[in-house]
């Protein structure tokens, strides 16, 4: 059976640990504290170590889901949870005070994720705030990032069918990208 190692990033309150919730097939394994920002993010918990659930898809491929914690507190939990991912969905809430700077803040930390299979984005809360728009997002990963090309979706992470479309994106990125370097279309 074919596994796949998808971590979940973003900042604490993007919805994270909700998404994997949706997805997974298995009860998911959280390690949730009091949450002690609460200017940061108005939630009662958040995650500290990991979160954890499994997906299978089709017959023959799995694909474990990680989220890692949102506060940079704790990223000494990215640093041993991205060894082993091929793909990253980063979930940044719309609704946050400087959302597209918190994207780039993501993916500059996690990068050698979109160099090893690929990075797709999720934007939630953008039924709370209208702006930044997908454009704005892409227009500023052109800028910082034009090496970059990063499938931009407006989420709800508590919809299953909009987190499973995310999922499949990351995932036929993923195999793309690694059948275009298999055949030398695609430099490593």
């Amino acid at each position: 059976m074919a596994e796949h190692v998808i971590l979940f990033a973003g900042p604490m309150g993007a919805g994270k640990t909700t998404a994997i919730q949706t997805l997974s097939e298995i009860d998911v394994v959280l390690t949730e504290a009091e949450n002690t920002e609460r200017d940061v993010a108005d939630k009662p918990t958040t995650t500290v170590a990991l979160d954890y659930g499994e997906i299978t898809l089709g017959d023959d491929e799995k694909v474990r889901l990680y989220g890692v914690p949102g506060q940079r507190r704790f990223d000494f939990m990215w640093e041993i949870l991205k060894e082993r991912a091929i793909g990253l969905v980063l979930l940044v809430n719309n609704d946050a005070p400087d959302p597209v700077a918190s994207v780039l803040e993501f993916l500059e930390e996690f990068g050698e994720l979109y160099d090893r299979g690929g990075v797709v984005i999720g934007i939630s809360r953008a039924d709370v705030s209208a702006t930044p728009t997908v454009a704005d997002y892409a227009d500023a990963i052109a800028v910082r990032r034009p090496d970059l090309v990063v499938p931009i979706f407006t989420i709800d992470a508590r919809n299953a069918s909009q987190m499973h479309m995310v999922l499949m994106t990351l995932i036929l990125n993923i195999e793309t990208r690694a059948a275009m370097k298999a055949s030398g279309h695609l430099s490593s």
